[in-house]
């Protein structure tokens, strides 16, 4: 099956009709999870699987798993997959790419009447963009058993709706248990959402690490009063507060090699022109791909806040809600083995965003394939790969599967 090739026509096309669901006027997606354009992207997936012979299972989180029976059903499966929920000013490809790169791997086999040693399943993981719903990659992190179920059926949006609420409601609350698939191993196929290999002029990025995140709610109790009335040394400004506190994390990231550091979003109470912020909650991203240098980033961040919070008679709560430990994919041999058949040039490379393959490595072996994207732009409407470059990662998909199901039958026989 060397020779064998997916449909680059047919995946550029399925990914434009997947991209209309939520299509913004700038050519991008905004199509949050549990929404009702969540729903239709998943309707359409579950659509386009259960034509191509898959049985579908939702779990109680709602991941969709589309199963192709293989040669010996009894024998762990190749998986692979990824998520359709997008940023609110999100791209056609973030996420999505993964899953059609997926759908058009079943389509290939499909249509070439292919039996695969062992099954194969294709996956859509629940809320991986931690837009609506905190935090990221919620669906795979209850899968492995990183996050508590109940807890985050439990969890709201801004407007107090809860996740659990709004998945029954888009008939995605299903009642299979989380983890009760029978994987061998997982892959998933992304854009790089970096400029990296596009800088390099490389097809493929063999992805070896995963970058550690932690993520903080930061929220500073001030006093509110009149802009015009109030002296400048008797303020307690929640603003100033924060401003200074956001000025660090850039200068903190600067300090440590490989140190990334994002706010990117604030409450602000009252929020009127001429009142003095009383109270303020925003959001710190801290990124790096060494574990004990994102702890050196993370206690300087907490020592920070607190020193800021005596010298300026202000309350700060600093909450880290979620950490991601660096991750070391394990199958990422396969994937540069079936690279390297396949004739396409490669690097290897780490990620610098969390993915849902990066929990799946708790469970399994498992690996990423990256493609390039244009100028690197990601979570961003004029996010783009090109037709032949979703093609080059889907054939990479596709014979990584095929090599892994093989040996995965070849270690039981």
């Amino acid at each position: 099956m060397t020779d064998l090739r997916i449909n680059q026509q047919r995946l550029w096309d399925t990914l434009m009709e997947m991209g209309q669901i939520g299509g913004t006027e700038k050519g991008g997606c905004n199509r949050l999870a549990g929404t009702d354009l969540d729903k239709q992207a998943r309707d359409l997936f579950v659509s386009w699987c259960e034509a191509a012979g898959c049985d579908i299972t939702v779990d109680r989180i709602g991941n969709i798993f589309a199963r192709r029976p293989g040669l010996n059903n009894d024998l762990p499966s190749v998986a692979t997959g990824s998520h359709l929920d997008t940023q609110p000013t999100g791209g056609k490809f973030d996420g999505v790419f993964g899953v059609l790169a997926g759908v058009e791997v079943l389509r290939t086999l499909h249509e070439n009447n292919i039996q695969t040693p062992t099954p194969m399943e294709f996956t859509v993981w629940t809320n991986e963009e931690g837009s609506r719903f905190q935090p990221a990659m919620q669906g795979s992190g209850v899968y492995v058993g990183r996050f508590d179920l109940e807890e985050e059926l439990n969890k709201t949006d801004v407007d107090g709706i809860r996740l659990g609420d709004e998945l029954e409601r888009i008939g995605y609350l299903g009642d299979a248990e989380p983890r009760s698939r029978n994987f061998g191993a997982f892959f998933e196929t992304h854009i790089e959402q970096g400029p990296i290999l596009e800088d390099a002029e490389k097809s493929i990025g063999v992805v070896r690490l995963g970058q550690g995140i932690r993520w903080y709610n930061i929220d500073i109790q001030g006093r509110e009063s009149h802009s015009g009335t109030t002296p400048m040394y008797l303020r307690k400004d929640a603003m100033v507060a924060a401003s200074l506190v956001i000025a660090e994390l850039e200068k903190m990231a600067h300090r440590h090699e490989n140190g990334l550091a994002t706010t990117g979003f604030m409450q602000v109470y009252p929020n009127s022109r001429n009142t003095i912020p009383g109270h303020i909650r925003f959001s710190a991203d801290l990124r790096n791909p060494n574990p004990d240098v994102l702890t050196r980033m993370h206690e300087e961040l907490l020592a920070f806040c607190k020193q800021l919070s005596v010298d300026r008679g202000l309350e700060i709560k600093v909450d880290p809600f979620w950490y991601f430990a660096p991750v070391e994919f394990n199958a990422s041999d396969d994937v540069k083995a079936a690279t390297e058949k396949l004739g396409y040039s490669h690097m290897d490379i780490y990620a610098g965003a969390g993915h849902d393959a990066c929990y799946m490595a708790d469970l399994v072996p498992s690996g990423m394939i990256f493609t390039p994207c244009k100028d690197g732009i990601s979570h961003n409407e004029v996010e783009y790969s090109t037709p032949e470059q979703c093609a080059a990662g889907a054939n990479v998909l596709l014979h990584t599967m095929l090599e892994a199901s093989e040996r995965i039958a070849g270690q039981t026989s």
